[in-house]
Formats: structure tokens, sequence, C-alpha cells
């Protein structure tokens, strides 16, 4: 990729916060005790929800992963704590995406492979990087997609992002179930190869779970093919390009890409005329957002409803006690809400 996380490393340092080195100093040989020490391969951390949730599937019970990012938070623009990297270099395996969305993950994960050999650093973007799609961040209505969907207080976009790379790539690649089976062989191939008497298993592991996104590939094929129109609404940031890219979807948002911007009164306006001229029932909004807009473009339409959906980049404490993983957010928040905004019921 042109956007490595060595040409983002600030000197290995940029993510250890002062203090944090000498930690990090401290457990190396709690490192070198990982992936090839006596204690075996017990796992790691992932960057955030989605990873860990596929890195948990591909290990079942023989490791553990955690991720350090909060519940109800999206771990693009979150900011780690200064003890992060002496915790992760202390475990066997970091699981992330090599994206400057992701710039913190990147500088763990140049940090670890220039001074912690003994934890596997697996890029779960590694084999889907000629899949991933341009991210346009001007201010502007979008009828065809490719955008962003957090809330405006989880994305802190630096102001010097745009300078990491020539061209950005929208990160939200796990909506897509196709690519996401793509990326959890990938997760399973790395590691296997951190934990070889495993390795069998993993491969296994993510044959299984893939043969489970096959199943929400098909119930977004069957939306795509039911659809009485080719147009929903999104009150919020558009996370879902790859949908659109995968199934013809098209999701018109009143929202810039950017995390900062807020739509113009014409950009309101134009919305509600969409929603009344396509005969739109129901207006969807991102669960990690407000639902303000939603509601007001429901006050000021034919729309009767709104209805919430996930970039499943992050999961919130009911979530968590109904035991929704990525599938189930996909399968119980997104399918039922994309069925209903394209009349596909």
């Amino acid at each position: 990729m042109t956007h490595s996380r060595r040409s983002v490393l600030r000197g290995g340092a940029g993510l250890l916060a002062a203090g944090s080195a000498a930690s990090l100093a401290g457990c190396s040989g709690a490192a070198g005790g990982g992936s090839g020490g006596s204690a075996g391969f017990d796992g790691g951390y992932a960057a955030f929800f989605t990873l860990n949730d596929w890195a948990n599937e591909v290990v079942g019970d023989r490791a553990s992963f955690e991720s350090p990012v909060e519940v109800g938070r999206l771990g693009h623009g979150w900011t780690p704590d200064g003890t992060l990297a002496a915790d992760v270099a202390a475990t066997d395996a970091f699981v992330y995406l090599d994206s400057p969305e992701f710039a913190w993950a990147q500088d763990l994960a140049a940090t670890l492979e220039a001074d912690y050999d003994s934890v596997a650093v697996v890029d779960a973007l590694a084999d889907v990087e000629d899949d991933l799609l341009a991210w346009d961040h001007s201010h502007e209505s979008h009828d065809e997609g490719g955008h962003d969907g957090e809330n405006h207080e989880d994305e802190g976009h630096d102001g010097d992002e745009a300078s990491r790379d020539d061209r950005q790539y929208d990160p939200h690649v796990w909506v897509d179930p196709v690519l996401a089976a793509r990326m959890v062989e990938t997760v399973a191939t790395g590691l296997g190869e951190a934990d070889p008497e495993n390795a069998d298993a993993y491969a296994e592991n993510a044959d299984a779970y893939a043969a489970e996104l096959d199943a929400v590939d098909a119930a977004f094929e069957s939306i795509a093919e039911d659809a009485e129109r080719d147009v929903a609404v999104i009150a919020g940031h558009n996370s879902f390009q790859y949908l659109e890219a995968r199934y013809g979807f098209r999701l018109h948002s009143p929202v810039g890409v950017s995390p900062q911007n807020e739509p113009s009164q014409g950009e309101i306006a134009d919305t509600i005329e969409l929603v009344d001229s396509e005969g739109i029932d129901t207006v969807l909004y991102s669960r990690f957002e407000s639902t303000r807009l939603a509601e007001t473009i429901v006050e000021n339409s034919d729309a009767t409803a709104t209805m919430p959906v996930s970039p499943a980049g992050g999961t919130t404490e009911e979530w968590n006690e109904a035991g929704y993983g990525y599938l189930e957010q996909m399968t119980e928040v997104n399918v039922p809400a994309f069925e209903r905004a394209f009349g596909a019921q």
C-alpha cells in the first residue's frame, strides 16, 4: 500500500507517551515469552471491535483477543492511552488495519515490528488492497456513497492526515461480507503462522465463519433483487460504500464525508425532496450517531419512521448483553434496515 505504516512511523515513538518507552523495555521479557515461549500462544490485541470479534472466532477456545477501544466508541479517530504499547508488546499478536484512518494502530504495528519480533503483527487488509475504494473528503451531498459513518465525537481526523498518503481509501471494507471473508482468512493465516501447532484449526474456523458470511452476502443479494426503489436515505455519514459497490445500492446522505461537517439547510431540503419524490418511508441513521437529523427529515417529509444501521466497527452495551458480534450486527440490524429502506420486505 502507498499508505504503509512505515511511511507514517514517527521515529518509532509517535505512539509512546512519556514513560511508556521505559515500560516497553521492562516488558520485553514478557513479550519474548509469547509465541515462541513455553507459555505457548495466548492471543493478544485487535485494533477494534470487528477485528477482535473475527480474531476470537478464528482462535476459538485456544486463545483470546481483546480490543482496547471502549464500548460505544469506534476504532478510527480513536486515541490510545500511554500504556497500550506496553500492554500489546507483552502479548503474542496484534491484528490491525494498515490504514491512515487507524494511524495509532499503524504506529503501534511499526513499533512492534521494529522492536518486538516475538509479537505477530497481522494486517487484515493485506489481501484486499486492490479492492479498496477511494474516499473523497469534500463536503457535498452523496448519492453514490463513498463516505464515513461514525459519530462526530468519535472521529478526530488529524489535520495532517491527508498528507499521510496521496490518495485516501475508505476503511469500511469490513461491511462487505465477501471482502470480510477474505480478511478473516488473512487473519487466520497470520495467526496460524504465529502458532503453527494450531494453524489447521484456525483455518477450519475461518472456513466455518466464511460460510456464515456467505449467508449475509445472500441476504444483501436478495434485498438488491427485491428492492422497490434503487435509493435510500441515511441521515448521517455513509459507511456503506462497499455495500453500494457490491450490490448496486444507492444511499443518499445530506452530510459531507468529513465527520466535522454538518449538513446545510439546502442539503437537508434536497434530502426531504428526495424522500418524498421516491416514496421513501424509512430514514436510516447510524446507531453511533444522534437521531436528530433523521427525525428532522421524517418530521418534514412523507416518511414515517427512522431505523438504525451499524457501521459494524464498534459495539454497544445493549448489543454486548444480547451477544451480538459482527454477524449479528449485520443480520439483526443492517439486513432488516436495508430491507425496509429499499422496500424489499
